[in-house]
């Protein structure tokens, strides 16, 4: 009897990608905007749900979010929602990416499973607080009590 790991493993990997959509696969194979930004104007950090760690930094410039990006220890789902996010905030104003919702992602993404929905939640609310931690510096700095 022949066993091939291998070619099972792949198996086994189509199947379980299966119930993903394309976009799904391909912001979870080649994330876009990975890192972190050095001297962000804003960024914050959130453990979902199911454990998942998010981390999104920005640069806001004249009230546009010109730069973004996230880093996560999360699912191939996790990493869709982050990459997607980054995507939909960059070159938006601060309102406008504000107004992102989890819809939108899902929407965007080509939808999730049910049981993988909360990372398009944990993607948008790590972006949401990270510009609230760019409010919460601005006013800080305009204070006094911290450089910018």
């Amino acid at each position: 009897m022949d066993f091939d790991l291998d070619k099972l493993a792949a198996e086994l990997q189509k199947e379980v990608w299966a119930q993903f959509s394309e976009v799904v696969i391909d912001h979870a194979n080649n994330p876009r905007n990975v890192g972190s930004i050095e001297n962000p104007d804003g960024y914050a950090s959130i453990t979902g749900q199911c454990g998942d760690n998010m981390q999104i930094w920005v640069k806001i410039v004249d009230g546009v979010v010109g730069e973004v990006t996230f880093w996560t220890d999360g699912c191939g789902p996790t990493i869709a929602a982050g990459s997607m996010v980054t995507e939909m905030a960059k070159g938006r104003t601060i309102k406008e990416a504000l107004a992102l919702s989890p819809r939108d992602v899902l929407e965007a993404l080509g939808g999730l499973p049910e049981e993988h929905v909360h990372c398009a939640f944990l993607a948008v609310n790590t972006l949401h607080e990270a510009i609230k931690n760019y409010f919460k510096k601005r006013e800080l700095e305009q204070r006094g009590w911290v450089r910018g």
